[in-house]
């Protein structure tokens, strides 16, 4: 007969008399054995004789298991995992045979002791204890995006993360849509789509599509049953869509948030959004665009689930630390509040809910310096566990996209096909409910994974109104020390573009111009010779000193052990290792420019203060910027959130603004656009009119051809200029320093006059007397012309303490594009080696 064994765990509960003492330790066993069974039949025999109305001939089931896991499953597998016997008696392989059944990552951390460190565990027990959530509180949102146009439907997405929910929800949203002022009746209403949803939050998006009229009009939408926390939170939110002849009206920012350590009542927090906001209720903007760093998660390393990680001093055992489930769960969670407390807190919020966004993320979207480490390091498990952890809720608040299933842990298994990255980790969405991909043509996806984030690259193609194309390169994705996008990745986008202007020429509303979203600025002063020191040999006994004793600080960084700005070097498209890679591409866009007659103009962020850089023709060539399609001007805004640079920073780099050749045909330099200080302060040295370290943001709007003559043609600039912003006169005479220019708005550049030796200064028309006293930099003249050119405005803040984050602007135009000449051999093949492949997209369903 088998011996009475002890009760198993969880048996506390249960009284003595209900105790078979012959139970196996596992629950989870397949079949008992017959002292069980016999025992159990004695037991009902007996208390037939107390309970005459209960009658049991056979033996009693075992009650289910309390304890509603599977933790004792799982052990028991495991245990009965046994390996067979080494014939040859030598040593056993450090590696296990067969797999391990996973327990979920709850109960595994409670099983193992951790549980104290495992806050997506508690928000998990949080959310189920207590009265279950009704899926109706909204955690945040609305946050509403811009998608792309077809035909004359504009087409857009407004996202919002309610509180609770898992792999069914309570509850499913709608949204109302209606014309404002009460046109249109009582709108229509929309169902919201679950993108994903886990016991701590919802994700519903709502598509709208609205159709496109001869004036620009005014939407507003409500989500009638949802409820919010905050009492001055508006129910009702509104957008503008333009006229279907006009361009959209443009807000770019990047950098919107603050690094580590930053004192951020010394900079009034995000008081930028203030001023926004103020411009918005003015003149409204139609979209904004978000040039990287929409939120800095930086902090994970600080305070939250990577801080022992941080700790390890030796950069071997960084890079050999695990990213098992556990630590992927905690680093989840981090990243899920983060965003819901950034993406909550004003000013910032309320323009999240009325100006529709475009986004690309770079690296502190996901943390400081991603990609840009030595590949060792990259490829590291904790590197590439937080790189898929950011790109899942990268996916969802910034394109309203859902998430791959799950994401890569150390512990994970391969991907299926041969494919890089990882397999679906079943694990992972135990308790979550996630949308199957949805792909839209507005993307054009990478080919293959990134290196160190294993999922495709997501580069935005949209059509910003009437004349006006958008392309958002996804830089980050696929970036390493050497590369920034893969060639074929570069051909994808190519190719796509071609097709549409192809498309667009045929019809009645040709493209005049493509706004580049790059999240680094292209056009900007070399800092090689900084590169050179920082990696030389001279550093290295400096860095062994650091390792062993602390010398230097933090002057290296905490992850590879580098110099703490190298990775800041290296992902300047100015960097030595990307030199080739960036002159390609600028070449390719030249060509580009010159095949349809559109101008190019790129927009950049990342170095925390506002310049002007420009690419163009030789001056021998004696090409006007209206006809040169070499003539690419990259608008650099940046930050309008975090501290910018101290002020000799920027005096240095303007030191280093030199005249740069790109090829023999094309120079390149930053433009001398900043007049003046904002308002009376004192930023910069007086030698210095390039560089602006002060928080900013962007505003470009086209001066539409329906615009009409204004004023019988109106002056581009009847301001005063001072020498630093003199255009020489088109006769080549009487150009002396300090006289006041004025051209007329339809003017263009003379070929035949003489053009300034320092090309900093200003080149064409629409350059003449830039900055303050500019007509781009004036409210109540900014896009009023009708050439068909750009007024771009950098508006920069005056005083870092003043809440209302007021700004002065400074601006210049941008001329349209008007080349028929032939497309230059220089300038045609494609960047890197990559052959051209088909575009990856496709419509939405």
């Amino acid at each position: 007969m088998t011996s009475p064994s002890s009760p198993p765990h969880g048996d506390d509960e249960i009284g003595d008399d209900a105790r078979n003492p012959y139970a196996s330790q596992s629950r989870w066993r397949h079949a008992e054995s017959s002292a069980y069974a016999k025992y159990e039949q004695e037991r009902a025999g007996g208390a037939a004789h107390h309970h005459h109305h209960h009658h049991h001939n056979g033996p009693v089931a075992r009650e289910a298991d309390a304890q509603g896991g599977v933790g004792d499953l799982a052990n028991f597998l495991n245990k009965s995992r046994v390996e067979p016997e080494n014939p040859n008696g030598d040593e056993r392989p450090t590696s296990m045979r067969f797999k391990p059944v996973m327990a979920g990552a709850e109960e595994a951390r409670a099983a193992t002791g951790h549980a104290e460190d495992a806050p997506a565990a508690e928000s998990a027990i949080k959310a189920s204890s207590g009265p279950p959530a009704d899926g109706k509180e909204v955690a945040v949102g609305p946050l509403i995006n811009y998608r792309r146009m077809e035909g004359n439907t504009w087409i857009g997405s407004v996202l919002v993360v309610v509180v609770g929910g898992g792999r069914e929800q309570p509850f499913t949203p709608s949204l109302n849509l209606r014309r404002a002022g009460g046109e249109g009746g009582q709108g229509m209403d929309v169902e919201g789509v679950c993108l994903y949803s886990d016991p701590r939050n919802t994700f519903w998006r709502f598509d709208l599509a609205v159709e496109m009229g001869g004036r620009e009009t005014k939407w507003e939408y409500e989500l009638p049953r949802l409820r919010y926390k905050s009492q001055s939170k508006p129910r009702v939110n509104a957008f503008f869509v333009p006229a279907i002849t006009e361009s959209m009206r443009i807000m770019f920012h990047s950098c919107n948030g603050f690094s580590v350590g930053t004192d951020e009542e010394a900079y009034s927090g995000a008081c930028l959004w203030n001023d926004v906001m103020r411009k918005h209720q003015e003149r409204p903007f139609h979209v904004m665009i978000g040039g990287g760093d929409q939120i800095y998660n930086d902090g994970i390393r600080v305070q939250g689930p990577l801080r022992k990680w941080t700790a390890i001093g030796n950069p071997k055992k960084r890079r050999d630390y695990p990213f098992p489930e556990s630590l992927r769960e905690e680093c989840d969670d981090y990243y899920l509040k983060n965003y819901i407390r950034w993406y909550g807190t004003e000013p910032f919020a309320a323009a999240n809910g009325q100006i529709p966004q475009i986004n690309i993320w770079d690296d502190h979207d996901i943390i400081d310096g991603f990609g840009s480490y030595v590949n060792d390091f990259m490829k590291c498990d904790v590197f590439r566990g937080i790189g898929g952890v950011a790109h899942k809720y990268y996916m969802l608040f910034q394109h309203h996209l859902p998430p791959p299933p799950s994401t890569y842990t150390s512990d994970a298994v391969h991907a299926a096909g041969g494919e890089e990255g990882q397999g679906v980790d079943p694990n992972q969405f135990m308790t979550a409910q996630v949308h199957p991909q949805i792909t839209e043509s507005g993307y054009i996806n990478g080919l293959k994974p990134g290196p160190y984030v294993a999922e495709h690259s997501h580069n935005v193609y949209a059509r910003l109104g009437a004349r006006i194309a958008f392309i958002g390169l996804d830089a980050r994705t696929e970036r390493t020390r050497h590369q920034i996008n893969y060639p074929e990745t570069y051909d994808a986008i190519f190719a796509r573009l071609k097709e549409e202007f192809t498309a667009a020429a045929n019809s009645d509303q040709p493209l005049k111009h493509l706004i580049l979203l790059l999240g680094v600025p292209i056009a900007y002063p070399r800092l090689t010779w900084l590169e050179n020191i920082f990696s030389s040999p001279v550093i290295a006994p400096i860095k062994l000193l650091n390792r062993r004793v602390g010398l230097g600080g933090s002057f290296f960084n905490s992850f590879d052990g580098s110099v703490d700005l190298l990775d800041d070097l290296d992902d300047h498209y100015t960097a030595r290792t990307h030199k080739k890679e960036r002159n390609r591409l600028i070449e390719r866009f030249q060509a580009l420019a010159a095949e349809f007659s559109i101008r190019v103009t790129i927009l950049s962020g990342d170095v925390h203060l506002a310049a002007l850089g420009r690419f163009y023709s030789n001056p021998k060539l004696n090409i006007a910027p209206e006809n040169d399609y070499r003539y690419i001007a990259n608008v650099v805004s940046s930050a309008i959130v975090n501290k910018p640079p101290p002020a000799a920073v920027a005096n240095l780099l303007a030191r280093r603004n030199k005249i740069h050749h790109l090829n023999h045909e094309t120079d390149e330099t930053l433009l001398k656009l900043f007049d003046k200080d904002p308002g009376d302060s004192n930023k910069t040295s007086k030698s210095n009119n390039v560089t602006m370290p002060s928080r900013n943001f962007a505003i470009i709007t086209e001066n539409s051809p329906n615009n009409g003559q204004r004023n019988g043609g109106g002056p581009l600039n009847s301001h005063q200029v001072d020498q630093n912003h003199l255009f020489p006169p088109a006769n080549g005479g009487g150009g002396a320093q300090g006289s006041q220019v004025s051209l007329p708005h339809s003017a263009q550049t003379n070929p035949a006059a003489p053009r300034p030796k320092d090309t900093r200064l200003p080149i064409g028309a629409g350059e003449v007397n830039c900055g303050s006293k500019h007509k781009a930099a004036i409210p109540g003249e900014h896009g009023t012309g009708s050439d068909g050119g750009l007024d771009v405005v950098i508006q920069v803040e005056i005083d870092q303490h003043d809440g209302e984050g007021r700004t002065e602007g400074y601006g210049l135009t941008i001329p349209a594009l008007d080349y028929r000449g032939k497309k230059p051999p220089s300038v045609v093949g494609s960047v890197g080696r990559g052959s051209r492949r088909s575009v990856r997209s496709g419509r939405s369903h």
